[in-house]
């Protein structure tokens, strides 16, 4: 009989497994930063960043701050839960360090 996956495990993989929210969590790992800021860092379009920020908050794993300033300022940060996948990150940057290669293609996205 075949052992099925653990259910937190397939969830876990299906957050993480999207597209730009491993990038997204590595950046936030420095710190809070505003939205311009994560946007920059890295080539993903202003939709698609807000909605990986929105269903990371809703995750609990990044926490969103609105400052009562003019011009209103936003900063998103890493929540404890999302904190605690440093870890994890950090093991993955050494695992790509160890054993992948990136042509001129890929260093270019």
């Amino acid at each position: 009989m075949q052992e099925s996956v653990c259910p937190k495990f397939e969830k876990a993989m299906s957050i993480l497994g999207q597209r730009w929210t491993g990038l997204i969590i590595h950046q936030l790992l420095n710190g809070p930063q505003r939205f311009c800021t994560v946007e920059a860092a890295m080539p993903i379009s202003a939709r698609v960043l807000s909605e990986r920020l929105k269903d990371l908050e809703q995750e609990g794993i990044v926490r969103r701050q609105v400052f009562p300033e003019t011009p209103v300022r936003i900063e998103y940060s890493l929540t404890d839960k999302g904190l605690a996948l440093q870890p994890l990150m950090k093991e993955i940057e050494k695992w790509g360090e160890s054993w992948l290669e990136i042509n001129k293609e890929e260093s270019n996205i």
